[in-house]
């Protein structure tokens, strides 16, 4: 295609209701048509990127391969168009204004007055414009976070309002909004949508499409009265009923006839056969698996599932790919103590020991690791999982008590984990850990290698900390040995105890990079494990 196609999908009414979902999803249902497709996601809040967020703020933060830390839907991006996301993809306002300000002081404005419009929005034009400009992509889909109204999404809107006129065919907005249900008089109410296109107008911005969520099925009816008060087509109101897996939301939309919408809007063709096969034989598998598997993930943060996205949904692939369903049980890493770890603990078919910062809810992750050592139930650590299966073989098989990460103890007489060297005079929290894809090399014969089938991987960090050398040759003759390590430094990437069932600790991110239709080697082997 000549000309790169852009795409803005917008908000309102409430959060949280699915652009990334419905953005991944129009974009996957274009790529099933032979297109490139590539998302961005424009984050209206003041940091420069999610990487100091909480957790219970905005769910995981995702790395990509080249290190930047992003919204947790550049991972629904990545899963769903199994193709990789960069800085380019991910965009925030403090990004922007931090941008502006460096080139504000270096003199780049010429001595004008720098405001909003247009120093501002032509930074964030040229960021959206950047992806479209490497000729590498068909379609550019721009998510643009946040709901329209809000104060911080006013200079996105004004931008794609801009955009709109200087792209003329070549852009499109779609607009997500929530027809609610009221129970009380068993209606569906188009009111709220009404405002909401109220307001993108005020603004000057005409939708194209309109995707209504929905828990009910709308009536022809009540399409026509969203068309009618919105100004849009009739063919082009689209529903999105709440599903029970988000990888179904693409099958509804295809069912809706939204790409073929969204093409004829564009001036494209749309008799292209659209191949939608292996993602709907995963559907299909993923619903009539025949057996389940209880994997428990033991984390500080399992009250907000979100926190664990990518962990949850690379499981759900590598269950899916074995025929089984994943029956993932969020436990809270205080909530049990050694009387009661067996109760928690003990009808899980695998043990996941997930990532975080912070000592709150350690201990208990120590001792889920020796639970899972001790009854030979298979076990997979990341990032910080994998250092408390290392400080927990320490005090409990190799006799140093007091042994620990000098992240939680900086006086412990046995530092097995230590600050990286390069990071020690670093005092600054954003963007100051190892970060992005590192090489490493595994050893033949570990479960590594079994479930990579190679001896040279990449994978995408985030931390401080790393396993300290200097105890390597103690805890190899113990039997917790080294299988991957990174062949420029030398740090280890991944222990294993090779006499147990299956017990792998990573220092990196596996859940990172598993798609929908590449399940993640680590995980394959880890439910493998589970399943036997």
């Amino acid at each position: 295609m000549s000309e790169t196609r852009y795409i803005f999908v917008t908000g309102g009414v409430a959060s949280s209701l699915g652009k990334g979902i419905h953005s991944a999803s129009l974009a996957k249902l274009l790529q099933a048509r032979g297109y490139s497709v590539t998302i961005q996601k424009l984050d209206p809040y003041l940091n420069v990127d999610p990487g100091n967020l909480s957790p219970y703020e905005h769910g995981e933060c995702f790395v990509t391969e080249d290190g930047a830390e992003t919204d947790l839907d550049l991972g629904h991006y990545e899963r769903f168009l199994n193709v990789n996301t960069s800085r380019v993809n991910t965009i925030t306002t403090g990004r922007i204004y931090r941008d502006v300000i460096e080139k504000e002081r270096r003199g780049e404005y010429l001595g004008k007055t720098v405001q909003i419009i247009p120093h501002v929005t032509d930074e964030i034009k040229r960021n959206i414009k950047l992806l479209g400009n490497s000729n590498k992509y068909d379609f550019v889909i721009t998510e643009i976070g946040g709901t329209v109204g809000d104060i911080e999404s006013l200079p996105y809107i004004e931008s794609v309002r801009q955009l709109k006129w200087e792209l003329g065919p070549r852009a499109l907005v779609i607009h997500l909004t929530l027809v609610p249900y009221l129970a009380a008089s068993g209606e569906l109410k188009t009111k709220p949508t009404q405002h909401s296109v109220k307001l993108l107008l005020e603004n000057g911005i005409q939708p194209d499409v309109l995707i209504l969520r929905t828990e009910k099925e709308l009536s022809t009816e009540i399409r026509n009265k969203a068309a009618l008060f919105c100004n849009v087509e009739n063919r082009a109101v689209i529903q999105s009923i709440n599903v029970d897996y988000i990888y179904e939301v693409p099958v509804n939309m295809e069912d809706e006839k939204l790409d073929v919408i969204v093409l004829e809007k564009l001036g494209l063709p749309t008799d292209q056969k659209s191949d939608m096969k292996e993602w709907k034989s995963f559907l299909n598998k993923m619903k009539t698996a025949p057996k389940s598997l209880r994997i428990g993930i033991i984390g500080k943060y399992t009250e907000y599932p979100d926190s664990y996205k990518s962990i949850i949904e690379s499981l759900i692939h590598a269950a899916t790919y074995q025929d089984h369903k994943a029956d993932i049980q969020l436990i809270q890493s205080d909530s049990f103590n050694s009387e009661t770890i067996n109760e928690k603990l003990g009808n899980l078919h695998a043990i996941l020991v997930a990532p975080g910062f912070g000592i709150r809810g350690v201990e208990g992750k120590i001792m889920a690791a020796k639970f899972a050592r001790e009854n030979n139930i298979p076990f997979l650590g990341i990032g910080l999982g994998m250092q408390c299966a290392v400080i927990e073989f320490a005090r409990n098989v190799m006799g140093m008590a007091n042994a620990n990460t000098r992240e939680f103890d900086y006086k412990t007489p046995n530092p097995v984990f230590d600050l990286m060297e390069k990071k020690k005079a670093v005092s600054t929290k954003g963007s100051t850990m190892r970060l992005g894809a590192y090489d490493c090399e595994l050893k033949k014969e570990s479960f590594a290698f079994k479930a990579y089938k190679t001896k040279n991987i990449k994978e995408r960090h985030r931390h401080r900390y790393e396993f300290n050398n200097e105890y390597l040759a103690q805890f190899e003759q113990a039997g917790m040995i080294s299988t991957g390590e990174n062949p420029e430094t030398g740090l280890v990437e991944i222990i294993e105890i090779p006499t147990h069932k299956w017990f792998v600790g990573v220092q990196f991110h596996p859940e990172y990079s598993s798609t929908v239709l590449k399940p993640h080697p680590i995980f394959m082997g880890f439910v493998k494990a589970a399943i036997k």
